[in-house]
Formats: structure tokens, C-alpha cells, sequence
């Protein structure tokens, strides 16, 4: 177990090399179980008992999996996991939260802030260590997606034909965990509706309004890359309306837009990235298009024109 960073090489992860593990940890006992299960499995293990640590040893020995404890002192899991991902470099790494928390809104709050799964403690190895060859594995398959799941939004998933959900990303559950859009929900209501819809041969960028839930959802048809996946967009309505209308009344696209309705709600450049999890340079980046497309030269002026455009 690797408990002291500093004196670790920057190395980054190769095919032919061991996945390199940050585990979180305030217990122990708990990191000493981890840290045999995956050595154990031939994985390099970092060590960290709370967050200000984990982020120093992040920062300087970048690993492929982050396995995370919520609830720790100093600086807990969820801070800790918003600090990665608003770090464009470190903002890609799977994050797996560890809790032993059982109240639904510590799930979502985990899920929201960029983590990508969670086990309840106990922690069981061999499911640990089951997730975690499925994130590793996405993560690897993914990153040269990442520019484009950026400007098509991250509320992105995938069905077989039978409208069972096979993938999706993080925000997408944490959406329908909002949405108290339940797992036996998703089994039986959502499968039927997505099942009937897409058994009609609707078009990319045709919609389809969810029905039997209180939080009002839609879903936009991306691809349909074979007869047996399709990947769709979630799109919570009740967000959506702010950004629609500037996209529609100001000529944004739909990211610029989302950019700008919340800088137009005060929220600062590292805010709204947090909040479209995306890079604050990507913001910045949408902020310069919005500038030159409403003719101004700073935020104040944008967010101006905005405020005009949704009270009208």
C-alpha cells in the first residue's frame, strides 16, 4: 500500500501496466481491506484518509479509478468530488462512492457532484471489484468521446430493443433519481413507453414526453446506431424552459444557451461548470461566442440581455 505519494513518479496508465487505485478513506480497517482485495487483483493502491489529501496525491500521481468515502472529516467525499471533476485535468477519472449513508439524496447527491457508481458499506470485494472493471473499462472507451458528450449535454443513455436502459451516465441517474423515476419504474413503465415509441420508427431529434412521473421528462432520440442499441438524451423540462428560450430568441446554441441562463442567474464561471459539468475553460470558451454573437464585451452585459429575454 502506497501511503506516501510524494515519493511515487507521474506515470500515466498503459494497456500493459497496472490500473492505479486512489482509495479514500477515514477508516483503517476499511483501507486495509480495499487495499488487499485489489493488490490482491494486481492493481496499484494509493492511499488517502481525507479529501485535502486525496486531491494533493490526485494531482500528482493521476489515477484511472477513484473509490471515495462520502463521509469523512475535514473535507468530505462530495466536496472532494466536486473539486476533481472541476480540475479539467483530473475531471475524466471514474469516481465510486463509498457510504454507508442510505438516505436516497446522499445517493443523488454523490451521483450529481460527478460520481459515477456507489457501494453501501460493508463494502463486498468481489462486487467492488466487478464495478470497478466496468468503469475502468468505460472510462477507457469513452475518453476520446468526451468533446462531444461536452456539446450534446451529459444526460445521455443507451437502450436494447426491448427499452431496458444498458448505459448511462451519471447525470442521467441522478435526474431520474429527482424524478423519483425508480429502478422498478424504469423496468417496467419506462421500458413500455420507450418500447412503443421507438417500435414507430421515430427520427433523431424526434421526442417523446414521458408520462407517470410528477418531474416533468422528455426523451430526444440521438442515434440509432443498431436494432439493438439506441442512444437518447434525458431532458428534465422544468430546467429546460430558461435555456430554450434564449436559444430560441437569442440564436445560441443549446450549450451556449445553457451557459449563458446561468451566468444570467449569478452563478460564477466555475459554478455553471459545475453545475453543466463541464470544464470552467469550456465555459469560458462559450462565454467568448456568446459575447461576439450579442455584441458585448463582458458578462454583465450578457447576462443583461438575457434577463430582458426570459422576462419577455
Amino acid at each position: 500500500m502506497n501511503a506516501n505519494a510524494s515519493s511515487a513518479p507521474s506515470q500515466v496508465h498503459r494497456p500493459d501496466t497496472p490500473d492505479v487505485v486512489l482509495v479514500v478513506d477515514d477508516s483503517p480497517d476499511a483501507l486495509s481491506m480495499i487495499n488487499d482485495a485489489l493488490e490482491a487483483e494486481g492493481m496499484d493502491v494509493l492511499v488517502a484518509l481525507e479529501g485535502k489529501q486525496a486531491l494533493t496525491i490526485a494531482r500528482r500521481i493521476r489515477p484511472d479509478i477513484i473509490l471515495l468515502d462520502a463521509v469523512m472529516p475535514v473535507l468530505d467525499g462530495f466536496d472532494t468530488c466536486t473539486a476533481l471533476k472541476a480540475d479539467p485535468n483530473l475531471s475524466s477519472i471514474p469516481v465510486i462512492f463509498m457510504t454507508g449513508l442510505s438516505d436516497t439524496n446522499d445517493v443523488v447527491r454523490g451521483l450529481e457532484c460527478g460520481g459515477v457508481d456507489y457501494l453501501t458499506k460493508p463494502i463486498q470485494p468481489g462486487e467492488l471489484l466487478a464495478r470497478m472493471r466496468v468503469h475502468l473499462n468505460n472510462a477507457r472507451l469513452t475518453s476520446s468521446a468526451q468533446t462531444a458528450l461536452d456539446s450534446t449535454g451529459q444526460t445521455l443513455f443507451t437502450v436494447n430493443a426491448d427499452g431496458a436502459i444498458q448505459w448511462a451516465t451519471p447525470q442521467t441517474h441522478a435526474l431520474l433519481a429527482r424524478a423519483r423515476a425508480v429502478e422498478r419504474w424504469q423496468q417496467n413503465e419506462l421500458a413500455s413507453q420507450l418500447r412503443h415509441w421507438l417500435g414507430h420508427g421515430p427520427e433523431p431529434g424526434h421526442q417523446l414526453t414521458l408520462t407517470g412521473l410528477d418531474h416533468a421528462l422528455s426523451i430526444r432520440l440521438i442515434a440509432q446506431h443498431t436494432h439493438q442499441e439506441t442512444l437518447l438524451k434525458l431532458v428534465d423540462e422544468e430546467r429546460a424552459a430558461g435555456p430554450a428560450l434564449l436559444k430560441n430568441g437569442l440564436g445560441l446554441t443549446e450549450r451556449e444557451s445553457e451557459v449563458l441562463y446561468w451566468v444570467a442567474n449569478g452563478k460564477s464561471n466555475r459554478e455553471a461548470a459545475q453545475i453543466l459539468t463541464m470544464s470552467p475553460r469550456t465555459v469560458n470558451k462559450h462565454l467568448e461566442t456568446i459575447f461576439q454573437k450579442l455584441a458585448v464585451d463582458n458578462r454583465t452585459a450578457a447576462a443583461g440581455i438575457a434577463l430582458r429575454q426570459l422576462a419577455e
